[in-house]
């Protein structure tokens, strides 16, 4: 069979290239073309863009950027239309993807997302363009199968790739780490300001300035595989903190508390029970236009999953150094350190278990057969 995969960003490519895996073994004859990412490509088949070719963050970043995106889905298009796949997978990105499954869906092709677009936090309307443009949707997070429902749309819930990601990752020498990056023996703070070049302009510099208010703890930057090093160097410059780039799952794996920007890694924080402070701050614009669209009492997935407050989340002008040094002293000791150990071990019962990707594969070629 022929598959035609499309998912953007990092945490896109983590679960592509998952989802291919379980795919070659259900499918070993199967001929893969995707758009994604390094770990993507890892796996084999053909890749056609890089996603941080196609990184941009926000309202006001998407609009200066409308004609490279149209020129990006015209050439999509066009792609998909040579190699003429027996399915379409589509992976989260859904302002690029929808727009794709439409024309795809008229064009005849079969159409499956993976990973759902988030309408359950704006623009719930979009789902009965979701409903007309695809054929099978297959969600991750427990409350979207009941959130579907609402609207009349079965969708199938597979669990979370990440408890998977991290379960399989190979073990960390602990020691080793410390020793190859310098670590010293102090406990770690890890700063995780996501992996667009907006986001980590307009958090790292206010991470940063906690530092020297915790002077028994080793900071470190996690940088993301979309970024150069020398970008996160213009932040760091001389100031007391390591920088590790693409190691973010074995610096959560040793780090007493960290800060993080709002999306995947607040997630991956908690299933590595890793004590954290949510943080997001966008472009002013961006931010009264999602003020004004999104509808949820929460921005972190950790929250969102528990459906109450479990992880404190600085958003905008709450996003202040003051505030920071307040919330880490807050999680670092005494009972809200204890109440966050065991919302985690909830919250990954609520996530399903392992598998996901695999459910996923065998859902879509039982399908194809």
């Amino acid at each position: 069979m022929k598959y035609y995969i499309l998912a953007g960003e990092a945490s896109g490519d983590l679960h592509g290239s998952n989802l291919m895996k379980a795919l070659l073994k259900e499918d070993p004859d199967a001929e893969i073309r995707f758009w994604g990412g390094d770990l993507m490509q890892q796996v084999g088949g053909t890749l056609v863009s890089h996603y941080k070719e196609r990184a941009f963050m926000g309202f006001a970043e998407v609009i200066m950027n409308l004609r490279k995106i149209f020129g990006f889905i015209k050439f999509c298009k066009q792609d998909i239309a040579q190699f003429n796949p027996d399915v379409i997978i589509f992976i989260d990105n859904s302002g690029f993807n929808l727009r794709i499954a439409k024309w795809a869906k008229q064009q005849g092709f079969k159409t499956n997302y993976y990973i759902s677009p988030q309408v359950w936090a704006s623009r719930a309307g979009r789902v009965e363009s979701i409903k007309r443009d695809i054929d099978k949707m297959f969600v991750i997070l427990p409350f979207e199968k009941e959130f579907y429902l609402k609207y009349n749309y079965h969708v199938e819930f597979v669990g979370h790739p990440l408890i998977d990601a991290i379960a399989d990752r190979k073990q960390v020498d602990i020691y080793a780490f410390r020793e190859e990056h310098n670590l010293g023996d102090k406990d770690i703070i890890a700063l995780l300001p996501g992996s667009r070049k907006q986001e980590i302009t307009k958090m790292l510099s206010v991470m940063l300035s906690v530092i020297d208010d915790f002077p028994n703890y080793q900071f470190v930057v996690a940088g993301a595989p979309s970024q150069t090093d020398e970008f996160y160097q213009e932040f760091i410059k001389n100031k007391n903190v390591k920088f590790i780039t693409n190691k973010t799952y074995d610096l959560l794996s040793l780090s007493s508390a960290a800060l993080v920007a709002s999306g995947t890694a607040t997630l991956e924080a908690a299933l590595f029970k890793v004590p954290q402070v949510v943080c997001y701050k966008g472009s002013w614009l961006s931010y009264q236009i999602a003020k004004r669209i999104i509808t949820l009492k929460f921005i972190s997935l950790v929250n969102l999953i528990m459906d109450r407050e479990v992880v404190t989340e600085l958003i905008q002008n709450d996003f202040t150094r003051k505030n920071l040094v307040q919330e880490l002293n807050a999680i670092l000791k005494g009972t809200k350190k204890e109440q966050l150990f065991l919302d985690y071990f909830e919250l990954e019962q609520k996530l399903g278990g392992k598998g996901a990707s695999a459910k996923a594969a065998k859902l879509i070629v039982k399908d194809l057969q």
